[in-house]
This record gives structure tokens, sequence and C-alpha cells, in this order.
């Protein structure tokens, strides 16, 4: 109960998402989709290793940090934070990609795949 509660309370937009979801409004996600992620994390013992970066990270997650390899940036309207282009600009010297997308959040990859492989792909295209 306590790994659900984790999942289903992890920030504020991700748990209006997932309780659509049970209510049985179509998300990209199905209660099912939920269910398998939780169990995902206890078959696999993986809940605590996941949750370390935020029990473990002592430095601002918006800082700009200086990367200088290509970077591809795509923003999800219902992430934490929504990146500005001004600052991917500031914090990436090499930005190659940069996409303000409909929908997703922080888990974009789990709540929208075909916007998120869409933007993968994208953000890999101009290093061919």
């Amino acid at each position: 109960m306590g790994l659900a509660a984790w999942i289903l309370d992890h920030d504020q937009l991700s748990y209006e998402l997932i309780a659509r979801v049970f209510d049985g409004q179509p998300e990209g996600l199905t209660r099912d989709d939920v269910l398998d992620n939780i169990t995902h994390y206890w078959l696999t013992n993986t809940a605590v290793s996941s949750s370390r970066l935020y029990w473990e990270n002592k430095l601002s997650f918006v800082a700009a940090k200086g990367v200088a390899i290509p970077v591809a940036v795509s923003v999800f309207p219902d992430e934490i934070y929504t990146v500005s282009r001004s600052w991917a600009e500031r914090a990436y010297s090499k930005l190659i990609h940069y996409n303000r997308v409909d929908k997703g959040g922080h888990f974009a990859a789990w709540e929208q795949p075909q916007i998120f492989s869409e933007e993968v792909r994208a953000g890999f295209r101009p290093l061919r």
C-alpha cells in the first residue's frame, strides 16, 4: 500500500492524471498500466533505488548545469517544472532540439508513449 501511495502521490499533476484514469477517462494510461507499474517496482525491488534521486540530490533541479554535449529538450505541459526555451539555451550550449508538446507530464514515456517516442526521434534527427 505504501508503494502504491508513493506512485499515486508523486506529484499533484500525476495524481490528477491517475485519478482521471480510475474514473474511466482515457488519458493514454489504463488502470492496468498503473497497477502494472506499481507491480513492476514491487517485483524488481526497485522502489527504493528509484527514489534515491529525490532523497540524495542536494542540487537545484532547475539550476543551469553548463552541459556541453548535444541536448534535446521536449517540454511536457504537466511536468513538475516546464523548461522555457531561454533557460534551455542557457543551460545547454549545444541545444539541438526544443519542442513543446500537447500532452504528458513527469512520466511522459509511460503516459504518452507515442508522443515521447516521436520526440526522441526528433531529438536524435540532427545527429544523423
